[in-house]
């Protein structure tokens, strides 16, 4: 008898996309793979975006298309440019602080090891995972 190793599987990471209010709880989920644009992400969410005066985003999420559709919904954006990014675009940095909200969300979800690793196979049972864990944040 002998023994074979398992040939090696790539697993692919997930990246999750959120909305969240501004107590920090989570309202919209994205799930994408991990090595494409966070604007993909962008355009999922921007249908399920709630009634709000302004938004908070990371660099990521700075593209002149995101901005003009965020001001056709009549939220104002509080994006800083992209390093790269010819024209400079200005902000708020006054409110941008408050986006730890965000990173506190993510930091609650990332307490379920099974969100955190992000090595589930299937994209829906990792999505169901994050989804479990945000209704027990959201109510907490």
């Amino acid at each position: 008898m002998r023994a074979v190793n398992p040939p090696h599987r790539f697993v692919q990471q997930r990246q999750l996309h959120a909305i969240c209010d501004s107590n920090g709880r989570p309202i919209s989920f994205f799930v994408s793979a991990g090595q494409v644009s966070d604007y993909i992400g962008a355009r999922a969410l921007l249908s399920s975006l709630p009634d709000v005066d302004w938004l908070l985003g990371d660099r990521g999420y700075d593209a002149d298309w995101f901005r003009e559709a965020l001001q056709d919904k009549g939220i104002r954006a509080r994006i800083p440019g992209r390093k790269r990014r010819k024209t400079i675009v200005k902000y708020d940095k006054r409110r941008y602080k408050r986006r730890n909200r965000i990173e506190i969300m993510f930091g609650r979800l990332k307490d379920w090891l099974r969100v955190a690793t992000r090595y589930e196979r299937c994209p829906k049972t990792f999505f169901s995972a994050s989804a479990l864990a945000a209704t027990v944040i959201f109510w907490l």
